[in-house]
């Protein structure tokens, strides 16, 4: 398998949220060329205006792509899990996907070469799975956020069929202290009102927001094909992230949040906070990837640095 070279041209959808900008600016100082697919009117050279919504994908937008990245999605902590907001979190994850990888299955039969294709996922995929070690050979779990992956990640099958090289990038919970799930728990914990949610026993996979985009960046001219797991190499558990960025911020952490008062504040959203997931990077780590926060308590420094 032929596999894309660093500084080519790369397209990104979801490039304005905290992921997606990181990324495009991480590219850039690569000497990758970028262009963005904007929702609004374009602002900077390359953007590309599309509406995912109503299948608007102008011909221009991956034409001489290299690779492609789609982070594109509602928010899966911005508001309760009502019925609307399920179908709401669906649709704007599988109809972005599925319509650059039925445009990139076009180019193809087109005669234009295949192209990297990586997609957003997220470790919700393995649903809530105890103490059982999750590498990506494992299967997916059971609920609403593991079924929403697995259709997330099916949307690609037209450019995958089509000869393109797809990964999928099943990320943990994203630490970095300007944006994502921890900057609504950073400023319990630097309050000294943070602690362990629920029994503090379940599993998190985190991955700081530097690894995250370098793996992302990695992916782009890697032969990894189908789930990669973007998360640390030593998931660690609820209790002991907590308490690593209290100790990162000299305060303690010892008001525990229990689970019931999660459900009612945040709805179906708490069962992803409470569920466990002990993930680990086997891709990624054996593709020769490493990690510059590979344990919670560099990552703790840094973050709450």
């Amino acid at each position: 398998m032929t596999t894309t070279q660093p500084g080519g041209t790369a397209v990104i959808g979801g490039a304005s949220g905290l992921i997606g900008s990181r990324l495009v600016a991480a590219l850039r100082a690569e000497g990758w060329q970028v262009r963005r697919l904007v929702r609004s009117t374009p602002s900077q050279p390359g953007d590309v205006a599309w509406t995912p919504d109503a299948g608007v994908l102008p011909d221009e937008a991956l034409e001489g792509a290299d690779a492609v990245v789609i982070l594109s999605g509602a928010g899966i902590g911005d508001r309760r899990w009502n019925a609307r907001y399920r179908r709401e979190l669906l649709r704007s994850r599988t109809q972005p996907v599925s319509l650059v990888a039925t445009r990139l299955a076009q180019q193809v039969r087109n005669g234009h070469p295949p192209v990297r294709l990586v997609t957003a996922s997220a470790v919700g995929y393995y649903g809530d799975r105890g103490e059982t070690l999750l590498p990506e050979s494992a299967g997916p779990g059971d609920g609403f956020l593991a079924d929403l992956c697995v259709a997330w990640e099916a949307a690609t099958a037209p450019a995958a069929k089509a000869g393109c090289s797809v990964a999928h990038s099943r990320t943990g919970i994203v630490l970095d202290s300007s944006g994502g799930a921890l900057s609504r728990l950073l400023p319990l914990v630097r309050l000294g009102l943070g602690g362990p949610m629920g029994s503090g026993r379940q599993w998190w996979p985190w991955i700081t927001l530097e690894d995250e985009v370098r793996a992302l960046i990695h992916l782009l001219t890697s032969p990894l094909t189908g789930g990669v797991n973007l998360t640390a190499p030593e998931p660690v558990r609820n209790r002991a992230l907590v308490s690593a960025l209290a100790r990162a911020a000299h305060r303690p952490a010892v008001l525990p949040v229990p689970g019931w008062a999660l459900r009612i504040a945040l709805g179906g959203f708490a069962g992803d906070l409470l569920a466990s997931q002990r993930v680990v990077p086997t891709a990624l780590t054996a593709d020769g990837f490493t990690f510059t926060s590979p344990t919670i308590d560099e990552a703790a420094r840094v973050v709450v640095g």
